[in-house]
C-alpha cells in the first residue's frame, strides 16, 4: 500500500518521527476528549438535547477553527513553534480541568461551553503549529508526501482515541458514578505526554526563521483581514476554484444535516434515551465506520481520478450521495445507516481530496494561504449552518422522510449545478486518443 510505503520512508527522518509522535498522541487525546464531551452534552440521561442544542454544540466545536485559523499564522511566524507545541498542550489542561469541574457539578450553559471553546481554540493553534513546522523536518521534495500522510495518520489516531475513550468509559462505570471524569483524565494525560514529547526537539528546529522585516502584530492582523478580501477576489477570477469551493460547501451542508439526524437517531430512536452507554457506543461505531469511508476515499480517489478526472469524480460522488440518502439511508435501521455512513464517508472525503487539489492547481501560489483560510471558513460554517437548519426541521427522533428526501434533492441539485458549470470547461476526449486533461490555469 502506497500510504504505508510513504510513511515508512518519512519515518527515516529522526525529527519527523518526533514531530509525528506529538501529533499522534495529541490527536489521540482529542478523540478521548470527544467521548466525554458527547456523553455529557448529547447522551446524558438527565437531559434530552434538541436539534437546536446539538447545533449549539457544533458551533462551539467548529467555529473556533474558522475564526482563529487565519490569524494563527501571525503569532506562529514570531514565536518558536516548538515552544508552541510544548505550551499549547500544557495550557489546554487548564480548560480541561475547568470542564471536568463543570461536569462534576452538573453545570450547564456558558460555564460549560466556555472551557470547551477555550480548549478547542488552543487546539487550533496547536494544529497550525504542526503544519507550519512540517517543512522543517522533511526534505522539500517530500513535503507533498508528508502533507498527505500526516493528516490521515492524525485522523486514525483520533478514531483510536474515540474507541479507547469509549472502552475506558465502560470500565470506569464500575469504578465511579462519574465515568466521564476518568475519561477526561485520560485525555489530559495524553496532552501532557504530547507536551513532553515536543521537548525532545530543539527549540529552533521548527522555526520560524527570524525576519526583521516582519510587520508589527497589529499591522499583521490588519493585513490578514485585507488578505482574505484579496483572496476572495482572486477566487472570483479562478472559476475552477470557485466552483469547487461552492460544491464542497453545499455538500458539507447536506452532510451536516445527515450527521445531526444520526446523533438523534442513536440518542432517541435506536436506543432508550436513558441508556447513555448504548447510544454512545452506537454513535462511536457509526463514527468509526465513517472514518473507514474516509480511508477508503484516500485509497480510491487517486486511481479513479486518473480515469475520470477530478471534476467528473466529484459529480459521481454527489450522485452517489443523493441515492444513498434514500437507499438505504431512509430505511432508518442500524445496519442500513452504517452502510450509508460508510458510503457518505467516501463521498465527503473524496470530494475534499479533489477540491483540495483543484484549489492548489487553480490558485496562484501567492494567494494559496489566504484561499485555504477561506476554504476552512466555508467548510466549517457550512456544517454549523446545517446544524442550525436541523434544529428547525428535524424531530427529536431524527427520523424524517421529508428531510431525507430534501437532502437527496439537495445533493442532486448540487451534482447537476456543478456538472453543468465545471465539466463543459474540459476538453472533449478524442476516440482512440488519450484521456482529457484538466486545466490548471
Amino acid at each position: 500500500m502506497r500510504f504505508i510505503r510513504d510513511l515508512r520512508h518519512l519515518l527515516r527522518h529522526r525529527d519527523f518521527r518526533r514531530l509525528f509522535a506529538v501529533r499522534l498522541v495529541s490527536q489521540f487525546g482529542d478523540g478521548v476528549f470527544q467521548v466525554a464531551l458527547a456523553s455529557y452534552v448529547l447522551f446524558a440521561p438527565e437531559r434530552l438535547p434538541s436539534p437546536g442544542a446539538i447545533a449549539a454544540t457544533f458551533a462551539t466545536l467548529l467555529l473556533p477553527f474558522s475564526i482563529l485559523g487565519p490569524f494563527a499564522g501571525v503569532l506562529l511566524d514570531r514565536w518558536s513553534r516548538r515552544q508552541v507545541l510544548v505550551y499549547t498542550n500544557l495550557i489546554r489542561t487548564l480548560p480541561m480541568l475547568a470542564f471536568t469541574a463543570a461536569l462534576s457539578t452538573n453545570v450547564t450553559g456558558p460555564l460549560l461551553y466556555a472551557p470547551v471553546l477555550a480548549l478547542l481554540s488552543i487546539n487550533r493553534f496547536f494544529l497550525a503549529g504542526l503544519s507550519a513546522g512540517l517543512p522543517h523536518v522533511v526534505d522539500p521534495d517530500e513535503l507533498l508526501m508528508a502533507n498527505a500522510v500526516t493528516p490521515t495518520s492524525g485522523t486514525i489516531a483520533y478514531m483510536i482515541g474515540l474507541a479507547a475513550g469509549t472502552v475506558v468509559r465502560g470500565f470506569a462505570k464500575g469504578l465511579s458514578h462519574q465515568p466521564d471524569v476518568i475519561v477526561l483524565m485520560v485525555a489530559l494525560l495524553a496532552y501532557l505526554v504530547a507536551s513532553a514529547l515536543a521537548t525532545r526537539m530543539s527549540r529552533t528546529l521548527l522555526g520560524p526563521i527570524f525576519d526583521p522585516n516582519l510587520p508589527a502584530v497589529r499591522e499583521a492582523v490588519r493585513n490578514v483581514v485585507l488578505g482574505l478580501i484579496a483572496g476572495a477576489r482572486h477566487i472570483k477570477e479562478r472559476k475552477d476554484a470557485a466552483y469547487g469551493l461552492a460544491a464542497i460547501g453545499a455538500a458539507r451542508f447536506w452532510y451536516g444535516i445527515s450527521t445531526v439526524a444520526t446523533i438523534l437517531l442513536y440518542r432517541n430512536t435506536f436506543n432508550d434515551s436513558s441508556n447513555t452507554d448504548a447510544g454512545l457506543r452506537g454513535l462511536s461505531i457509526a463514527v468509526l465506520v465513517t472514518g473507514t469511508g474516509f480511508m477508503t476515499a484516500a485509497l480510491l480517489t487517486p486511481s479513479v481520478t486518473r480515469r475520470l478526472g477530478k471534476r467528473r469524480w466529484i459529480v459521481t460522488l454527489l450522485g452517489i450521495a443523493a441515492f444513498v440518502e434514500i437507499v438505504p439511508g431512509a430505511f432508518y435501521t442500524i445496519p442500513t445507516l452504517l452502510v450509508a455512513a460508510y458510503v457518505l464517508g467516501i463521498v465527503a472525503q473524496g470530494i475534499k481530496i479533489c477540491v483540495d487539489t483543484i484549489v492548489q492547481e487553480s490558485v496562484d501560489d501567492a494567494f494559496r494561504g489566504r484561499v485555504f483560510s477561506m476554504y476552512d471558513v466555508i467548510f466549517n460554517v457550512a456544517f454549523v449552518a446545517a446544524a442550525a437548519v436541523s434544529g428547525l426541521v428535524l424531530p427529536l427522533s431524527g427520523k424524517s422522510y421529508p428531510v431525507a428526501v430534501a437532502i437527496a434533492v439537495g445533493y442532486t441539485l448540487t451534482c447537476l449545478a456543478y456538472g453543468r458549470l465545471a465539466i463543459p470547461r474540459l476538453p472533449v476526449e478524442i476516440p482512440g486518443g488519450s484521456a482529457p486533461t484538466e486545466p490548471a490555469h
